[in-house]
């Protein structure tokens, strides 16, 4: 269990759950609507592919790496850490693979054909993140994805499910016709809402790049801040963080007592204090997870902030 658990790296899995449960917790305040069992498909789909896509990326790094000592690669790759066999690390790729799919045509089932085409989507763009000639995630576009897919994708698909047909999106396939109805208002206010969980994915990536940039360029992975330099990933770092504080007026337009946005608020004193530490001393072993931290703080409150928003409304 304890080879399992770091081979998926556990912890980093909170990157998908906060926006997941963000979407969830919007479904329910802005429809007045929630379905356990879709609720538990998800769940399921979500962390098993999260995991699977991890466990690529160890694996691939393992093969593809030219060197496994030095730069901590053998404490923070759990392949030569636990020196588990590659064979049966590709095995239990496979099954929470088949896991993950299982529990997402379960779920396309019970919705529509636009959770098929978003999900197809998203697991294609998530195999490419750790897998291929040159994966997403050695390239300069990792924050972009990450962010995208992790922090707008996975909270647009929770808050669907939860909607009533075409109150955010349909597609239609009748008389040999697709159709496609798509409420842009919905749409916008859910990617607007994302921006704290979009921004604060996309910077644990870069807090990631940052620390391993030695590394990563001795094993040919050149990430972004190879192109744009440490210094300007570090200042790209701290300006993401404030700019996930302006959809506070989205918040205001939903009817979100003013007073429960304080909550919001008072996350930006231990966020700055974090950016402060990570930018005088990037690390991995030191200060890397207080990029985990801001972004649990900065995504949770949001989840709190509708959970009283809903709770005042009773």
């Amino acid at each position: 269990m304890k080879k399992f658990l770091s081979l998926v790296e556990l912890p980093t899995k909170v990157a998908s759950m906060i926006p997941f449960l963000l979407g969830t917790i919007y479904a329910w305040y802005s429809f007045d609507t929630f379905h356990v069992e879709l609720f538990v498909l998800m769940l399921v789909s979500l962390l098993c592919f999260d995991m699977t896509t991890t466990a690529i990326n160890n694996l691939f790094d393992y093969v593809k790496a030219s060197k496994r000592s030095g730069y901590g690669y053998d404490e923070h790759n759990a392949i030569v850490k636990f020196n588990m066999n590659p064979i049966r690390v590709f095995l239990l790729i496979i099954l929470l693979f088949v896991t993950s799919v299982a529990a997402g045509i379960a779920l396309v089932v019970q919705t529509n054909l636009v959770v098929l085409a978003l999900g197809a989507m998203s697991f294609g763009v998530g195999i490419l993140y750790s897998f291929g000639p040159i994966p997403i995630s050695r390239m300069p576009l990792g924050e972009i994805f990450s962010g995208l897919f992790m922090g707008f994708v996975i909270t647009f698909v929770a808050a669907y499910i939860h909607s009533g047909d075409g109150q955010i999106a349909g597609l239609f396939i009748e008389s040999s016709l697709l159709s496609i109805q798509v409420n842009l208002m919905e749409v916008l206010l859910i990617l607007l809402i994302s921006i704290p969980t979009i921004l604060g994915i996309a910077n644990i990536m870069l807090a990631n790049n940052i620390c391993d940039l030695e590394e990563d360029v001795a094993n040919k992975r050149y990430t972004l801040p190879h192109f744009i330099g440490k210094s300007n990933a570090l200042r790209l770092f701290r300006y993401m963080y404030y700019a996930s504080y302006l959809e506070l007026p989205i918040l205001l337009y939903l009817k979100i007592p003013p007073i429960i946005l304080l909550i919001i608020l008072l996350t930006l004193i231990p966020v700055h204090r974090n950016i402060g530490q990570f930018v005088a001393k990037p690390s991995k072993a030191e200060t890397f997870r207080l990029a985990v931290k801001n972004f649990i703080m900065i995504g949770t409150a949001r989840v709190i902030v509708f959970l009283c928003a809903i709770i005042f409304t009773l």
